[in-house]
């Protein structure tokens, strides 16, 4: 039995010094009132920053405690979406070349998204092209770019690159636009409400709009179990039926899309990861566990994939991440 890890994620402190540098007024890294040392956006802080997100040697022990066997590794939010077109790309650039680097270190255990300047659609492609060559397996994309959606015609030509390869593309959240308007800076509602909503919004949207149709060959990885989308499966149907507006692009059901895209297993109870599997079919969750962040659950989650039946439980751990990645 092996173990492969789809939703990880690793940066470095040369990158947060950067971030520090280039990311005002909109990103910037203080502690919170807590004393957590923290990236916040637009006035409320996101990510909690962890020692284990820069050192290599701390997350192979994690991961041997753990019995996970491969990381598929990603730069989190606030990934390269700021600043000018060379201000991103060397974001990016930095990341990336840390993690083919550790890839090359470590070639049984760590595998790798590339992340892309996507604003500067040309400096995108040319910079998939070169981490693809590197090693890079996936694209990691947040799920709103800098305040636009990712169905936004801008990137358009970055997806067709993306789709030409049929890569699997990892769709992470951020702190949603208008995070001061709700007041998802008290009481620490980011993580867990604002994270889903991102993650929900954007590929529902996705699916309303017919990218799914335009690009079939992506693998798209609705991260944190899809946020909401599970349990709106129904609703979104409903809507299509009943609105217009919701099936003015696609004649297809969007629970029908929704089992085409795949799902991790970052979820916090066996109920939310049955349900989960439920819509999306057996052959399209995979294990995750959001290490090294500090609700990141490497231990819980593989447990709580392991309680599964074991049939489901294989194609879970390692089978589906295998067959879509092609390792």
């Amino acid at each position: 039995m092996t173990v492969i890890d789809v939703h990880t994620h690793m940066l470095t402190r040369d990158y947060l010094d950067f971030l520090t540098a280039n990311g005002g007024p909109k990103y910037e890294c203080k502690p919170t009132s807590a004393g957590q040392e923290s990236i916040w956006m637009s006035g409320a802080p996101f990510m909690t920053l962890m020692p284990e997100m820069w050192d290599y040697e701390a997350r192979i022990k994690d991961m041997d405690k753990a019995g996970v066997d491969l990381s598929i590794v990603s730069l989190t939010c606030p990934n390269a979406y700021f600043g000018d077109e060379a201000t991103s790309l060397r974001a990016a650039q930095m990341v990336n070349d840390s993690m083919a680097e550790q890839q090359r270190a470590r070639p049984d255990r760590i595998g790798w998204f590339t992340s892309l300047p996507f604003q500067y659609p040309e400096a995108a492609i040319a910079e998939l092209e070169r981490t693809v060559a590197d090693g890079a397996i996936g694209v990691m994309v947040i799920a709103n770019i800098d305040g636009k959606n990712l169905t936004d015609p801008l990137f358009a030509p970055v997806w067709q690159a993306i789709d030409d390869r049929a890569l699997p593309v990892l769709v992470h959240p951020t702190a949603p636009q208008g995070t001061p308007d709700m007041y998802l800076d008290q009481y620490g509602l980011v993580p867990p409400i604002g994270f889903m909503m991102d993650t929900t919004l954007s590929i529902a949207r996705m699916i309303l709009d017919g990218f799914f149709d335009r690009y079939p060959n992506l693998k798209i990885i609705a991260s944190h179990g899809g946020g909401t989308l599970p349990y709106l499966a129904g609703r979104l149907d409903r809507c299509h039926e009943m609105i217009p507006a919701c099936s003015e692009v696609i004649k297809e059901k969007p629970s029908t899309y929704l089992q085409h895209i795949y799902y991790d297993s970052v979820v916090y109870s066996p109920d939310a990861l049955e349900l989960c599997i439920k819509v999306a079919g057996t052959d399209h969750v995979m294990f995750g566990s959001d290490y090294p962040h500090n609700i990141g659950d490497m231990v819980g989650c593989l447990g709580r994939v392991n309680a599964l039946d074991s049939k489901t439980a294989a194609k879970v751990r390692d089978g589906n991440a295998k067959r879509i990645f092609n390792i």
